[in-house]
């Protein structure tokens, strides 16, 4: 289990190259407008609230957060939490944060689907992703000892590691669609002119790539399980 060598080079490896390509990716373009301006010289926390005064959205509140790009919407308490680097700076980087997070403010106030689905799932997954890879490793090692037995262990670990790779997959729609009434709202509040939308749809295009290299790690992780437990092999050969 620990030196399976088909398990580092198709599922780790990969998995690592995929999500560090799109953290680096995410971190050097948020560098790089990091340090270009807009006309209207607004704040990341200013431009937040201009979207969602727009929009009829006046119970969030906007507060700081240590950290960076810890930028977060809390649907518990409708409070929106802009990292340092966000909150108080004036960047085109700064502002597609910002507007993305209160995208999800607009997502929750409008009673989107799709988050009120991840929101759901926040408690179950949070139990699962701590269950399920003691599971996975008790499962793998019975599997020798007693494989009817470890097999069933094994598809309990599954089962819980796959209520991680839900949450991941249908963490992309929300991302996706906080972006768009980012890109969208940005642009029909004057927050940016058309010389600088390009640079913020940047930002928010190099955000949503570090959860699809999530979601793609998590799935690929889950098929090497379900082929190293052998139920990858049943469930292809019961459709035959």
């Amino acid at each position: 289990m620990y030196f399976d060598v088909t398990y580092m080079l198709l599922v780790v490896l990969p998995g690592m190259v995929l999500s560090g390509a799109a953290s680096m990716y995410l971190k050097s373009t948020f560098k790089k407008y990091e340090s270009i301006g807009t006309r209207q010289n607004l704040t990341g926390a200013e431009a937040a609230q201009v979207m969602l005064e727009r929009a009829g959205v006046t119970h969030c509140r906007i507060e700081p957060v240590s950290g960076r790009l810890s930028d977060h919407y809390d649907p518990r308490d409708r409070t929106l939490r802009l990292s340092e680097p966000v909150y108080n700076a004036r960047s085109i980087a700064a502002i597609g944060v910002a507007c993305h997070e209160a995208g999800h403010a607009l997502q929750h106030a409008q009673g989107y689907k799709w988050l009120q689905m991840r929101s759901a799932l926040v408690p179950v997954t949070s139990i699962a992703s701590k269950m399920s890879m003691p599971v996975l490793m008790v499962g793998m090692m019975m599997l020798s000892l007693a494989p009817l037995l470890g097999q069933w262990v094994v598809l309990a670990g599954v089962a819980l590691f796959s209520v991680a790779v839900v949450f991941s997959v249908i963490t992309l729609p929300v991302e996706w669609d906080a972006s768009a009434r980012a890109k969208t709202a940005i642009v029909n509040a004057g927050i940016v002119n058309q010389n600088e939308t390009a640079g913020a749809h940047r930002v928010l295009n190099a955000a949503f790539l570090t959860y699809l290299a999530s979601a793609i790690a998590s799935i690929m992780t889950l098929i090497y399980y379900l082929h190293r437990s052998g139920l990858l092999r049943q469930i292809l050969s019961n459709r035959r």
